[in-house]
């Protein structure tokens, strides 16, 4: 399904998460947490879009392979969103959260709303990042809000 905007799905545990999606259709950014309903999983994102600016992204490399990965770390260090796959190199995946944040201050302005008819997920996802807190501190950084 081709479209931008924020899709929430069922995983095959039942609960629900949401993805935020560019207009090419490529997914951008996965709720890290599991919600018990699709109208919970939208009021996390809706207080993730409120937050706006402030977000800052924690980029570290992945534990077990190759790239690079963003989350944005929530006020008691639980990872509120993650960046939906890993990046080759360090500034791909810099430039990725900006789309995000891009993406996020767009849907803010226009008052975008979740899009219906939104396809299960085919595949659990994890509920942490992988990478988050690599021993060594290999290149991990913050990314700035804002565009």
């Amino acid at each position: 399904m081709r479209g931008e905007g924020l899709f929430t799905e069922r995983a095959p545990n039942g609960r629900f998460q949401w993805q935020l999606k560019a207009m090419n259709g490529r997914v951008v950014a996965v709720s890290s947490s599991v919600h018990e309903s699709s109208a919970d999983a939208e009021r996390a994102f809706a207080e993730l879009v409120a937050l706006g600016p402030a977000l800052v992204a924690r980029i570290t490399h992945v534990r077990d392979g190759l790239g690079w990965t963003w989350v944005v770390p929530g006020p008691r260090g639980n990872p509120l969103v993650k960046s939906s796959r890993a990046y080759e190199r360090y500034a791909t995946c810099q430039n990725a959260f900006r789309r995000f944040m891009a993406l996020v201050a767009r849907m803010a302005e226009t008052g975008a709303q979740p899009l219906a008819g939104a396809q299960p997920v085919t595949g659990a996802r994890p509920a942490v990042v992988g990478g988050v807190g690599a021993a060594g501190g290999d290149g991990a950084g913050g990314v700035g809000g804002g565009v």
